[in-house]
């Protein structure tokens, strides 16, 4: 099984749960960990795990990635949904969500955003979003996230190769 994450990470929490979830596939997979901005292919894949920050209840756009920068932020150049709006097909590919967002009732998902974006594109998700929680804005992520990270991404190999779990 070959894997690629592709996260965009802005105050490094999302950085640390894409490292984390790659930690938990590389157990069993040939994985590829990638910044967004890189804008890897993911042809040759069997599993495409993408993960973003919330922001504005969503996936980042310019406009928010220009305030987290005024905010102390280092932004990539482009954001996950830029990055899915250019992909190459990706039609029939396992595929899972995740992202870091507040520990606020209010915060939305970038996850869920992402996962309506990778069945649009035809893509087979294997999971519900997952979404792991920061403290704020800018972190840090609340104990036991990573953990939790790696051991969603773990459960995320087997039913890469069975089916939709969604």
């Amino acid at each position: 099984m070959k894997a690629l994450v592709v996260y965009e990470s802005m105050f490094g929490n999302t950085e640390k749960l894409a490292r984390a979830i790659a930690g938990g596939l590389a157990e069993t997979a040939d994985v590829t960990l990638s910044e967004v901005s890189a804008a890897p292919s993911a042809a040759g894949f069997d599993l495409l795990i993408v993960g973003s920050p919330t922001h504005a209840f969503g996936l980042s756009r310019p406009t928010s990635r220009e305030e987290a920068a005024r905010q102390g932020a280092t932004p990539g150049r482009i954001g996950l949904r830029e990055y899915l709006d250019h992909s190459v097909p990706l039609a029939g590919l396992a595929a899972a969500a995740f992202c870091s967002r507040m520990d606020k009732a209010m915060s939305g998902s970038a996850a869920r955003k992402s996962d309506k974006r990778l069945r649009r594109l035809g893509c087979r998700v294997v999971s519900t979003p997952a979404e792991f929680r920061v403290s704020g804005m800018t972190g840090p992520l609340l104990d036991g996230e990573v953990d939790r990270a790696r051991t969603w991404a773990t459960s995320l190999l087997a039913v890469s190769t069975h089916g939709d779990r969604s």
